[in-house]
């Protein structure tokens, strides 16, 4: 199982209902059945705008990455899904990295919510998981926005078990604080209290999966020919930026528009995000004017 006891369950939901009443606007919750597992939705926006699929980050949900755009819902009918195994309201079930399984499985999902021409926007493992839908299918996507997306290049195995994982293990063992901020000054380009708690919460209470991740090949990748924008972080240690893009304009044909997020780390800060923001916002008033 995901969560590791009743306890911990409920303290991680208790903070994803604070995070999610705390929107800015109205929205709405539903269970969608797949056969990877019950998958929990928000929905915002008017239902008669062009459907946007939004896919947070490992030991995320829903209600952040929504907090991080929310002025999306002035133009789309937003979907942020809730990725199964991870500290949200969807399902424990673990899916296979290697497989395409996370592909078909937010597919699947597309699917039972009658949504077609699908905008899809995934930050870091939702990164994985929307290219993951390019490979299995692409006849339900019409755009793809990539945030500092796991699947394309890893950063220094070395480095990285440094200035993250080591301090990871030793929080999870001890639960000193120390080791929390830590990881998240080598991760966050900036953090408030709550992302702090969330967090904790979510090593503490939360069997996380720390197998090494796959890069997607150059011949799956070339295969792909929805529109791809990518927004890669400078000081990303995970997945570095600069190694990114050049990978990135090498191997994807229907790469349209990239951006390197300066001085970025792996979480952009909230005013990155609403950079983005209104560069996805933009692409939509662009593409209304041309329709």
């Amino acid at each position: 199982m995901f969560f590791k006891s009743k306890e911990g369950k409920e303290k991680i939901l208790t903070l994803y209902q604070q995070k999610l009443q705390e929107l800015p606007f109205n929205y709405s919750e539903q269970l969608v059945q797949t056969k990877f597992g019950d998958t929990h939705v928000i929905s915002a926006g008017d239902t008669t705008n062009p459907p946007l699929v939004l896919i947070h980050g490992t030991g995320g949900c829903a209600p952040q990455i929504l907090d991080s755009f929310p002025n999306l819902a002035s133009s789309y009918c937003v979907y942020a899904v809730d990725v199964l195994a991870q500290p949200t309201k969807s399902a424990e079930n673990r899916l296979d990295m290697k497989s395409l399984d996370y592909g078909e499985w937010l597919l699947e999902v597309i699917i039972k919510l009658r949504i077609q021409d699908v905008t899809l926007v995934g930050f870091s493992f939702g990164g994985l998981i929307s290219l993951k839908a390019l490979e299995f299918s692409e006849v339900a996507l019409k755009k793809v926005f990539l945030i500092s997306p796991v699947y394309i290049v890893n950063g220094n195995p070395l480095r990285n078990l440094f200035k993250v994982f080591i301090p990871l293990k030793k929080y999870i063992k001890t639960h000193h604080s120390t080791y929390i901020h830590r990881v998240m000054s080598a991760l966050f380009s900036d953090y408030d209290g709550f992302a702090v708690q969330f967090m904790s919460a979510t090593f503490q209470h939360c069997s996380m999966d720390f197998s090494p991740l796959p890069v997607i090949s150059t011949d799956s990748a070339s295969m792909i020919q929805t529109p791809l924008t990518l927004f890669a972080a400078e000081k990303d240690i995970l997945f570095p930026g600069k190694k990114m893009i050049k990978r990135a304009k090498r191997i994807f044909p229907s790469l349209e528009e990239v951006f390197l997020l300066e001085n970025s780390h792996h979480v952009p800060s909230p005013m990155t995000f609403k950079n983005i923001e209104n560069i996805i916002l933009k692409q939509s008033k662009s593409r209304s004017r041309t329709a």
